[in-house]
């Protein structure tokens, strides 16, 4: 039987949202925020600062809690499940910053986004192929690598548990644009495959159209458009996202 959200021949969404809302103290941050990502496609969340986009992809991996609403991940209920199940469960986080561990070798941060694995799992050689710049620095610190290398370093330690979504929070900011267009060739191929949904948050317009299959734009905690990446221009997207 179908759902009602779908029509015939679309598989479910890997991620469904329906009407959260989350709270600070006094201040209602997301109000009845719903979205989707479905396999094999990008999703692009634009906004300014401030208007909680960040807040969201927290709730989405269970460092905030929510308020009301749910959060479904191939298809079950996860609004109740800590940040390791969730990512156990198949959902790879890029934060804002990288959150690299600065000491440790590359090699050392690529085991981590292993760590619910046995010991013995290999780092999946496809993430050598992703970012070459990283088999030539394993033995490197992560402190000690550019801010563009740290970025793909820490997508590759997010891939490293091959997830089935892939959550990236501006992943451009404060890289030199010769990686910028390395990270757009690998969300694009990892789209391409099939096998993978991908939530990228950015600020950058030109980088997220370029990418976008779907977009949504927030404004005070609410999703104010949604659409096709395709029609983002004809949606004047840029209007609404410019500072």
């Amino acid at each position: 039987m179908l759902r009602r959200s779908e029509k015939p021949g679309e598989k479910h969404p890997m991620l469904n949202v329906k009407n959260i809302n989350q709270y600070y103290g006094g201040s209602h941050i997301l109000r009845d925020v719903s979205m989707r990502t479905h396999l094999g496609k990008v999703t692009v969340l634009l906004g300014r600062n401030g208007v909680g986009k960040t807040t969201l992809l927290k709730s989405l991996m269970g460092l905030v809690a929510i308020k009301t609403g749910t959060i479904e991940f191939d298809g079950k209920p996860i609004q109740g499940a800590t940040p390791y199940e969730r990512a156990r469960a198949g959902i790879g986080f890029v934060p804002q910053g990288r959150e690299i561990f600065a000491r440790l070798t590359v090699e050392e941060n690529l085991r981590m986004g292993l760590a619910y694995k046995s010991a013995a799992a290999p780092i999946p050689g496809e993430l050598y192929e992703l970012f070459p710049v990283l088999k030539a620095m394993l033995n490197r610190r992560g402190g000690d690598l550019s801010g563009g290398q740290q970025q793909q370093l820490a997508i590759a330690r997010a891939l490293a548990a091959q997830p089935k979504l892939l959550v990236l929070d501006e992943p451009t900011e404060g890289i030199q644009p010769s990686i910028i267009k390395d990270i757009g060739r690998v969300i694009r191929m990892l789209a391409d495959r099939g096998d993978m949904a991908i939530l990228l948050v950015e600020q950058y317009y030109d980088f997220a159209e370029e990418l976008a299959d779907d977009y949504l734009v927030m404004e005070r905690g609410e999703v104010i458009a949604r659409g096709f990446g395709k029609n983002m221009q004809a949606d004047g997207v840029r209007r609404l996202v410019a500072i």
